[in-house]
């Protein structure tokens, strides 16, 4: 290899650090709170309901902006949204940490603050997967950089619940605290080590991009589709399992604080593994993609029929690791998919609506079980198993990379 491609592969890994950084802060910045609701709960003297809010505010917000935020990186550039749009989550996240430390009844401030947080997260962890996509010209380095981005992803929700109950064990509104200072962090990373892409070609006038977005919709409608329903079930039986698992350490078998926020690491931490490892081999074979898809699907399906009939804590983290194992496969293929067939000009638009549907299935989850749960554990395990089925039938009568139009390979430009 010439040292002039050494340095160009050095310069893109350094790019790879940088953009993973935005997806792990964003995600500790959410899901540090969830273990720490009820004490928070208990310290604003609100119900249920109201400190769910919390975390449902913010993820509406992100639904609603993010396939926004998708178009102006397109046209701006990818490192001119991220940058100010951490900045507005630092600051969302400085007046939670503001008002719970300084303000009589600050539940109002906090939703505020949440809200201009999921403002920052709209145009900030959503970019990074089209980010990755130009990064590299050879499909294999988008899937393995995928595969990474992934593992950062889910490497925060394994950080997650211990960090927010080790620091809300100290100060119980610290972990507001934590988010600005996350987000800088990923702030000085992008400034240093990702370089803004000078625009080449002329952007297209505003008419003529939409019509190229509904002209690709035309086109791959069919397996878009699938892939964006694909992630909104996938995270949504991530979240909702995890939600259930979270109130049952505490209510069955009375675990609480760090030793809770490690127990519920376990799975997330094979998914994790599972991710990366996926990343590193999928390539860019997409028929290898598809199967590692529907595999991951039925593989969480299938993990929730031991608990059915056997119970205990220790089958039921082996059941979860195992459903880990599934979604962790699948991720990075999804990502995958879709970054490599949509051309680099449309891939921030479109990708944004993949990371919408995903925020979707983020905010239906934990509500939606909480629900089942008023039955019995069975029925959560037969709405996972169900739900989890649909996707692997999707997956495979929908995605046919030998057929359709879409799975063409192309090779994104780079960018530094």
């Amino acid at each position: 290899m010439k040292g002039s491609e050494i340095n160009m592969l050095k310069k893109e890994n350094c790019c790879l650090i940088a953009l993973a950084s935005v997806p792990l802060v964003m995600t500790l910045g959410n899901s540090m709170l969830i273990p720490i609701l009820p004490t928070i709960e208990k310290k604003l003297h609100i119900s249920s309901f109201q400190v769910s809010m919390i975390i449902t505010i913010y993820s509406i917000i992100a639904i609603i902006l993010i396939p926004i935020a998708g178009y102006l990186s397109d046209r701006w550039g990818r490192k001119m949204v991220m940058v100010p749009s951490l900045l507005i989550a630092a600051i969302g996240g400085a007046i939670t940490g503001w008002v719970s430390w300084k303000v009589d009844n600050p539940y109002v401030w906090i939703l505020i603050g949440r809200a201009i947080q999921g403002i920052g997260a709209a145009g900030a962890m959503p970019v990074v997967i089209p980010c990755v996509g130009d990064l590299y010209k050879d499909e294999k380095q988008v899937s393995a950089g995928l595969g990474i981005i992934e593992t950062s992803n889910t490497f925060g929700k394994v950080l997650s619940p211990i960090l927010g109950s080790a620091l809300a064990a100290i100060v119980w509104f610290l972990p507001f605290w934590a988010i600005p200072v996350l987000c800088l962090i990923s702030i000085v990373l992008l400034l240093v080590l990702v370089k803004a892409k000078k625009q080449e070609e002329e952007v297209p006038p505003l008419k003529e991009f939409i019509q190229s977005i509904i002209s690709t919709f035309r086109e791959k409608g069919r397996w878009l589709i699938a892939i964006f329903i694909l992630g909104a079930i996938i995270m949504l039986i991530l979240f909702g399992i995890l939600f259930y698992l979270s109130t049952i350490l505490e209510s069955k078998y009375d675990i609480h604080g760090i030793w809770k926020g490690c127990v519920l690491a376990i799975p997330l931490l094979v998914l994790s593994i599972s991710s990366y490892m996926a990343g590193k081999k999928i390539g860019d074979k997409q028929d290898i993609m598809k199967k590692c898809i529907y595999i991951g699907f039925l593989l969480a399906a299938v993990s929730v029929f031991l608990p059915l009939f056997l119970k205990g804590i220790y089958l039921l983290l082996l059941c979860l690791v195992i459903m880990g194992i599934g979604i962790g496969i699948a991720l990075p293929c999804l990502d995958a998919l879709i970054t490599q067939g949509i051309e680099k000009e449309q891939r921030g638009t479109v990708t944004s609506f993949y990371s919408s549907m995903r925020f979707i299935g983020v905010a239906a989850g934990p509500p939606l079980y909480s629900f089942f749960m008023k039955g019995s554990d069975h029925e959560v395990f037969y709405l996972t198993s169900i739900f989890a089925a649909i996707g692997a039938v999707i997956a495979i009568i929908w995605i046919k990379p030998a057929k359709d139009k879409m799975m063409v390979k192309q090779k994104p430009e780079p960018t530094s």
